[in-house]
């Protein structure tokens, strides 16, 4: 394994990570599990930049290419949910234990 330093993937894991935190903190504090689906998409994106930061892009160019996809899915389903999927009513929600 070879460190191979690239300023724009480490900016990109930087930023990747610290959107995965964000979206976990955001569902801690109650905000919804949107935020945390964007941070773990992040964090997928995050796998990669780091991978391509050991040097490993070569050798695991599939698997990269498979969760950097996920990735991208991840954020285009949040996207659909967000704008295109029909709202769901509150009444359809279940009821939040008095203890959350």
């Amino acid at each position: 394994m070879k460190l191979t330093w690239d300023s724009i993937a480490a900016l990109n894991l930087a930023l990747s990570v610290l959107i995965l935190a964000l979206g976990i903190r955001a569902a801690r504090q109650g905000k919804g599990a949107t935020p945390l689906w964007i941070g773990i998409a992040f964090g997928l994106f995050a796998l990669s930049h780091l991978a391509e930061i050991l040097g490993l892009k070569q050798s695991f160019t599939e698997v990269l290419v498979i969760i950097r996809t996920l990735g991208y899915l991840l954020i285009v389903f949040i996207q659909y949910k967000l704008t295109g999927a029909p709202p769901i009513k509150t009444e359809d929600l279940p009821e939040k234990s008095p203890g959350r």
